[in-house]
């Protein structure tokens, strides 16, 4: 059995307690939660897979070496003690990311540069070459973190950051971040038991990453490389068992419906979408959301509205009483999760939330709350059984938030006399709630593309070639899987 080694996970504010939770449900040991870290320890196929499946995840990184840095000679001195010829062979290329917290070193720059020299010393002394530095597409990725002064070098096994999944076509204006819509999801505790409702999706990001983990899909199956890959001791066959094991997905019994007042968000989405190979699974259409009728099913609605900063609209707080006048009137019954900034626009929606969970969409300290709703009375409701809030969450509602009440809007919102809003918006019920952008995904790679079968399939899961090692990188998911045929009506740099 192979010994197991420390390894760390990095993820986003708020989101430590999911992915220590997934890691425990993969099998990790010695899970502890840090801050936008969670460390945990495991073997080779631990760090492949949690490369490979988790949902709330950005990086993994295998430790090297810890040690105390109180200038920029004990950071040299230190990263030359290690054998760097064990990573990185003759001739290979390298590349170093520094995040630094520390009153001695302000500079990140600074740090990389020492950190880089001290390694192409040691090269230089032992066998005369130094190896190449090349921050595009390095064979090595290294990474350096300092708080106040403990220092930890250590491999970047992932490459780029987790969230860039490779599902992603094209996009519209400030798409939600893949990682923080899975942790959304997960913070709510749905695994697709219902169907689930997005009423203003964007790009789809929010349905695809529910779709994904409703079959549980592992989200490493559309990416075309993970840094690992590129190491001395990367295990060809282990990785291939491991991408070509689909047994622990699922079927999915109901349904996921995305809708967008914006069609060229709709076109973006369902481009996403099908590139997903989602397409049973998730429904994506044009529709304002004061259009919303109560579903026919018992449902689940996550959305991500807009804040007034990224994405603009000409009536922001009639957006978000609307918003919580069809909540009221239209999903009784059910429950509905709202990320937004502002507490001004939380105030408008005008329901009581269950429990509210800081988070960071960006640099933006946003909140997640979750709104139960039912029809009649609360003492009716409270009667038959129906719990507004759990215990757990009355827990979590006595600790002191972090949610700042007071932010000021910027100019183009149109201030915050609600009463004037709401004449504006009576006035003018056909204005968009938000207005978008559309462009082309951000370092556009050349997507995989769907295989279409005879039977109108949408694709095929592509099992890795075993005997031709030439060919292991060709195209992993491409942009579908079999279809289930059964009929149904540490602070991240990136």
């Amino acid at each position: 059995m192979e010994q197991e080694f420390e390894l760390i996970a990095k993820t986003f504010m708020g989101l430590e307690n999911v992915l220590a939770q997934e890691l425990i449900q993969l099998g990790a040991n010695n899970v502890q939660t840090g801050r936008r870290v969670v460390t945990f320890t495991g073997d080779k196929e631990m760090m492949y897979r949690a490369n490979f499946q988790l949902h709330t995840a950005i990086r993994i990184l295998k430790p090297i070496k810890h040690f105390k840095a109180r200038s920029a000679e004990d950071v040299y001195n230190n990263v030359k003690t290690i054998d760097w010829g064990k990573y990185i062979q003759t001739g290979k290329t390298f590349a170093v990311d520094s995040v630094v917290y520390s009153d001695e070193f302000r500079n990140s720059h600074f740090v990389t540069y020492k950190v880089k020299d001290a390694i192409v010393d040691q090269f230089r002394e032992k066998t005369g070459k130094r190896p190449n530095i090349s921050v595009a597409n390095p064979d090595i990725r290294l990474h350096i973190h300092i708080a106040g002064d403990d220092a930890t070098i250590a491999l970047d096994s992932s490459g780029d950051s987790l969230h860039r999944r490779g599902y992603r076509q094209e996009s519209v204006e400030a798409p939600l971040n893949e990682v923080l819509a899975a942790g959304m999801i997960l913070m709510t505790g749905w695994h697709g038991e219902c169907d689930l409702i997005d009423p203003m999706d964007g790009s789809g990001t929010i349905a695809i990453e529910a779709g994904l983990i409703a079959r549980n899909i592992s989200p490493g199956v559309f990416r075309k490389s993970f840094a690992f890959e590129k190491w001395p001791d990367f295990d060809k066959e282990l990785f291939e068992d491991i991408y070509n094991d689909d047994s622990q997905e699922r079927p999915f019994e109901h349904h996921i419906y995305a809708y967008d007042i914006d069609m060229k968000a709709v076109n973006t989405a369902r481009m996403n979408v099908k590139a997903a190979g989602l397409s049973q699974d998730i429904s994506v259409e044009q529709q304002d959301f004061k259009d919303f009728k109560k579903p026919a099913e018992k449902s689940i609605i996550i959305m991500n509205p807009p804040y007034g900063e990224r994405i603009t609209t000409p009536n922001l707080l009639g957006t978000y009483h609307m918003i919580g006048e069809k909540l009221k009137r239209e999903f009784g019954g059910n429950e509905a999760w709202v990320l937004s900034y502002r507490e001004e626009c939380f105030e408008q929606i005008g329901l009581k939330p269950s429990i509210k969970i800081p988070l960071y969409n960006g640099s933006l300290e946003c909140e997640l709350r979750k709104y139960t709703l039912f029809d009649g009375k609360l003492a009716d409701f409270r009667r038959e059984g129906g719990i507004v809030k759990t215990e757990e969450e009355k827990a979590e509602m006595a600790q002191k938030h972090r949610f700042k009440k007071n932010r000021e809007f910027k100019e183009r919102v149109s201030g915050n006399d609600f009463y004037s809003l709401k004449r504006e918006t009576q006035a003018n019920e056909e204005g968009d709630i938000r207005t978008f952008k559309f462009h082309s995904f951000e370092e556009r790679r050349k997507p995989s593309r769907p295989r279409f079968d005879d039977d109108k399939r949408e694709y095929s899961r592509p099992k890795r070639d075993h005997g031709r090692k030439d060919d292991f990188r060709k195209e992993r998911r491409g942009a579908a899987r079999k279809p289930d045929r059964r009929k149904r009506g540490f602070d991240e740099e990136d």
